[in-house]
């Protein structure tokens, strides 16, 4: 699925759905990340992996999306985590407190 401002390419590899994300997870894109995990979740999907080395920027609205999705694998039974974050994304969840919870 793509949109303007974010590709994202999934690859699914011994039961770990992983996203590999690519530009600005913003307020104008987050509800395409936010359908890919809603519909991986539905799936039944226990291993969610967000690859964020090539996001160059992460809103609010994108955070947003991966703390619901980290609640819901977490209620299912799952687990997701943020693997290769960019500088931008490491400066942002360490922001907000969020770095030590989400990236593995």
């Amino acid at each position: 699925m793509k949109d303007e401002a974010l590709t994202i390419t999934e690859e699914e590899e011994d039961g770990v759905v992983t996203f590999i994300l690519n530009g600005r997870v913003d307020s104008s894109s987050s509800h395409v990340l936010e359908f890919k995990l809603d519909k991986a979740l539905e799936e039944e999907k226990k291993k969610i992996v967000l690859h964020m080395l090539q996001v160059e920027y992460l809103s609010s609205a994108g955070i947003r999306v991966i703390l619901k999705a980290y609640k819901d694998a977490k209620k299912a039974g799952g687990r997701l985590g943020i693997e290769m974050p960019s500088e931008n994304v490491k400066n942002v969840l360490g922001m907000t407190a969020l770095d030590a919870m989400l990236i593995s």
